[in-house]
């Protein structure tokens, strides 16, 4: 499939049009998705009819763009991955980010598979069906956003919008060897998103490139009045960031990040990804975050209390799964949660519910918000020394399915070094950076290299993440060929 920045250049010489991209796309879709699992469904005539009023003179004019299934799409199914919605429950609405998408004469096309209500590191908590890595379909392809990611990598979406919570743009997009950007809390408004936790969500692209990462946000990011989180800060050209050298700029690596823990081969393409970053000019400096060993614990007090309550109005009563023939509304409640959620949501809501009850919030959940402060804290220091932070997305390879999923704090684990910037607040990305051989798989696996910026910084971010793909290899690798 082409890039964004490929297709806008297709349509303005006449080489094709957004009806024939689209039915590319679903021929595609249809070779490639049933052994993938990246898509829950996806609506041709629809898009065909909006392709037929495309506007092409705009930004994303007649660009598909593939949509995680817990962002509200008016008149198309929202399950979140989830036996209590799917099915059950189609959106009365645009979330702004697809109201600037149309905007910008994009076309909504697909929804991609998840983790159910976005928990999960590795897309096998979906409610519906697997999703595969498309480097080999015995891997997982990372979660929360593994479908977003597994379609771009498999040439089955242009582009795609995914969300971060703890890492679930970056780790997928570091699992499938594409490019994911999640921006400063704030960035982008997250009205009509179906919240996990309010605190740290944010919505972010999903591409092929940087360029077309950069395409995609400035289209998405800005203030929105409907979202009181929303930061009213000005949205630069981030394009206008692209192309520059990166004379001039610390990079930082934080000790803890590469530690016990770290995968050789991770560990060594990481490495020689800082590397690259030096020989074009940035200067290396090794920092410290004394923090990062609580942040994994910090987070799932945070996110799991923020959870239960969000997940409070899933309740067979206003809309989704309802129990039949209850007893009385007790048992209403009990049975249409307990039939409808899967077992990681379950566990989390209980977790959640725990550290908020009475006797418990001081002990857990308001000490997990001090210390939140704490992870701030570091990088506030580690930011008056460099100007963006480099390291791996995630510690290990993509692993087997199945390999982890009776061992909870293992699968925690994964998302050690993408839980900070979330609860500090960050922008980062993950880009290419080489792949690792892997003993039992296919061929040798993606490894993504992430770099964080304070924040709203993305403008370095695309600026250090363009220079390293365009002076790499990695950009040039797909996992199907062309």
């Amino acid at each position: 499939m082409p890039t964004i920045a490929d297709l806008r250049a297709a349509y303005a010489a006449g080489d094709t049009t957004p009806a024939e991209t689209l039915r590319q796309l679903a021929d595609t879709i249809a070779a490639r998705d049933g052994d993938i699992g990246g898509y829950l469904s996806h609506d041709l005539d629809r898009a065909l009819d909006e392709a037929s009023r495309a506007d092409l003179s705009l930004p994303l004019g007649g660009v598909p763009i593939a949509i995680k299934d817990l962002i509200n799409v008016q008149g198309h199914p929202c399950s979140c991955a989830s036996r209590i919605l799917h099915g059950k429950y189609t959106a009365p609405y645009d979330a702004t980010v697809i109201r600037r998408l149309r905007a910008a004469g994009a076309i909504p096309f697909g929804r991609t598979n998840m983790d159910e209500f976005a928990m999960g590191s590795s897309n096998e908590n979906s409610g519906i069906q697997p999703c595969r890595n498309p480097w080999d379909h015995d891997r997982i392809p990372g979660g929360s956003s593994g479908g977003s990611a597994a379609v771009v990598a498999a040439g089955t979406a242009i582009a795609a919008l995914g969300s971060d919570t703890g890492g679930s743009i970056r780790q997928p997009a570091s699992h499938c060897g594409v490019v994911g950007v999640k921006p400063t809390y704030g960035r982008v408004s997250r009205y009509g998103i179906v919240a996990f936790a309010s605190s740290l969500d944010q919505v972010g692209p999903m591409t092929a490139t940087v360029e077309d990462s950069a395409r995609l946000l400035q289209v998405i990011a800005g203030h929105d009045p409907l979202d009181s989180t929303s930061v009213p800060e000005p949205v630069p050209d981030y394009t206008a960031a692209l192309g520059h050298d990166l004379k001039g700029l610390r990079v930082g690596l934080p000790r803890e990040y590469f530690a016990e823990g770290l995968e050789p081969a991770v560990r060594d393409a990481v490495q020689a990804a800082v590397r690259q970053l030096e020989s074009l000019g940035a200067e290396i400096v090794e920092i410290s975050l004394p923090n990062t060993e609580h942040a994994v614990s910090v987070y799932y007090i945070i996110a799991n209390a923020e959870a239960s309550a969000n997940l409070a109005r899933f309740d067979g009563v206003r809309y989704g799964h309802r129990a039949a023939s209850p007893s009385d509304l007790l048992d209403h409640y009990r049975r249409s949660r307990a039939e409808g959620f899967g077992e990681e949501v379950k566990r989390r809501i209980i977790l959640g519910t725990y550290v908020l009850s009475s006797g418990y919030y001081d002990a857990y959940y308001l000490r997990a918000q001090k210390v939140r402060t704490l992870i701030r804290q570091d990088f506030d220091r580690a930011f008056d020394q460099v100007d963006l932070i480099a390291s791996p997305v995630s510690p290990v390879p993509p692993f087997r399915l199945g390999e982890k999923l009776d061992d909870p704090l293992a699968m925690y684990l994964a998302d050690i070094y993408t839980i900070p910037a979330n609860l500090a607040g960050l922008c980062g990305i993950s880009v290419p950076c080489g792949f690792a051989p892997v003993p039992g798989a296919a061929r040798p696996l993606p490894v993504g290299l992430q770099l964080l910026a304070r924040p709203f910084g993305e403008e370095t971010l695309f600026r250090a993440a363009h220079a390293y793909e365009q002076a790499s290899e990695w950009k040039n690798h797909r996992a199907y060929p062309a």
